[in-house]
């Protein structure tokens, strides 16, 4: 005789033929909880893990802070993660006030909506200003204070796992040794000590940085690497 089922399932369990149909006990049927997403509708917990970077062109008189902190999902599970959170600019020179209060509240709000927050890094780095760049120590050029707060998020994405550590294999390290090696017995190394690449060296359309240098009738970066020889 067939049985209609007119309620919701909430257990089952197998009747073997000589069991009493009064004796069975129901399982409960268990849900497996689903694992928490970065979303708006994540409140902030009490504490959050943190970071801190310092940026400094050389031309500003005042530093820049850039603090950025993170929330801990799923802890102690197998998909427990670290997710950015909130982001804080700071710095006592007030000319920056109000983009830095600006780009707190954008750059936060993108955070805690979830997903792939990635692009910020290369949106931020678009950003030119007028008035000209910057050299850091080790020859990168930086195009504006914007761009540097795009590569300190690049590092700290870097740094909790959600963006690829791409540094350079063994193999690339030797090569750019032996190109460097190579180079010193050709001529002196630059005397400028914020810098360790020769001074004729143009910048690297790749990593931003003044170290290509032509050898083999090749421009090679002796920084990343790059080659436009391929």
């Amino acid at each position: 005789m067939a049985v209609k089922i007119e309620k919701k399932i909430t257990g089952f369990n197998i009747v073997k033929p000589d069991d009493g149909a009064n004796n069975v006990a129901v399982k409960p049927i268990k849900k497996e909880k689903s694992h928490q997403q970065m979303s708006e509708n994540i409140k902030r917990p009490e504490s959050l893990l943190g970071e801190t970077y310092k940026i400094k062109p050389p031309q500003a008189e005042h530093a820049l802070y850039v603090t950025i902190n993170d929330i801990v999902l799923n802890e102690g599970t197998e998909h427990e993660m670290r997710r950015p959170f909130e982001i804080f600019l700071s710095s006592k020179n007030m000319e920056h006030f109000q983009w830095t209060i600006a780009l707190t509240l954008i750059i936060s709000a993108v955070f805690r909506k979830g997903g792939d927050i990635t692009f910020l890094v290369e949106e931020l780095r678009s950003v030119f200003d007028p008035n000209g760049g910057y050299l850091k120590r080790g020859g990168k050029y930086i195009p504006s204070l914007v761009s540097e707060i795009g590569d300190v998020i690049e590092k700290h994405l870097k740094k909790i796992g959600m963006l690829p550590d791409d540094e350079l294999d063994e193999e690339q390290k030797q090569y750019i040794a032996a190109k460097r090696q190579e180079l010193d017995q050709r001529q002196q190394p630059s005397n400028d000590a914020s810098n360790n690449f020769p001074p004729e060296s143009q910048l690297c359309t790749k990593c931003s940085t003044k170290a290509m240098v032509r050898m083999d009738n090749c421009l090679t970066c002796l920084n990343c690497g790059y080659s436009k020889c391929g």
